[in-house]
């Protein structure tokens, strides 16, 4: 049973994903995974998203997860009533999943029912695959990922950031090059698409 709120930028759709939810947010858990987010030099949406989920009531708790331990790992995933995944290098964030094994915890959640928040590279790493965005993230950044296969949870590939700066151009490139190869999804900063169960909309 799915229950996935993937946006652009979080701060700008918070309410919406509170309409998702029925607000029945207060003095819930979310962990708060800012990974992605490491080796960027604009980081400014990390803290807009954490005192978004404030506002909304839930209490955040941070997981870094390229620095944690497996158990560390498994115990807040497990325990928490919410997954939030930040932007960044969605790369990164594969390689670093994929290492620590967090990948299959953060699976097993979402198939077991637990709400996922994904923000920018959160959204794209729930795609079968994330090579479509090597033209907006610097691949690099990931020199032991051996495959960009990702976590195929969800059958289509999030485009965040359509439309808005300094996005304009690459998404445009996106668009035009992978249309009809791959079921492409863009959406901007002030669209989220949620998956509940198995039906896909677009609100914002």
């Amino acid at each position: 049973m799915k229950n996935l709120f993937l946006t652009s930028s979080f701060a700008d759709v918070a309410e919406s994903f509170a309409r998702t939810q029925k607000g029945l947010l207060k003095g819930k858990t979310v962990t708060f995974i800012p990974t992605a987010s490491l080796h960027e030099e604009v980081t400014f949406y990390v803290e807009a998203g954490k005192k978004s989920l404030e506002k909304l009531g839930l209490l955040v708790d941070t997981l870094e997860i390229s620095t944690a331990t497996h158990e560390e790992i498994t115990s807040k995933l497990k325990g928490n009533d919410y997954i939030y995944v930040t932007g960044g290098n969605t790369f990164f964030l594969l390689q670093e999943l994929r290492r620590t094994q967090a990948d299959r915890a953060i699976v097993e959640q979402i198939i077991s029912g637990k709400p996922y928040i994904g923000e920018s590279a959160g959204s794209i790493i729930l795609s079968p695959n994330i090579e479509y965005v090597k033209d907006m993230d610097d691949f690099k950044a990931a020199p032991n990922l051996e495959s960009y296969d990702s976590l195929g949870i969800i059958d289509f590939y999030p485009l965040p950031h359509y439309t808005n700066f300094p996005f304009q151009e690459v998404t445009e490139n996106i668009v035009s090059k992978y249309t009809g190869k791959i079921k492409l999804h863009p959406l901007s900063n002030t669209q989220a698409i949620w998956v509940n169960r198995d039906a896909v909309e677009v609100v914002g």
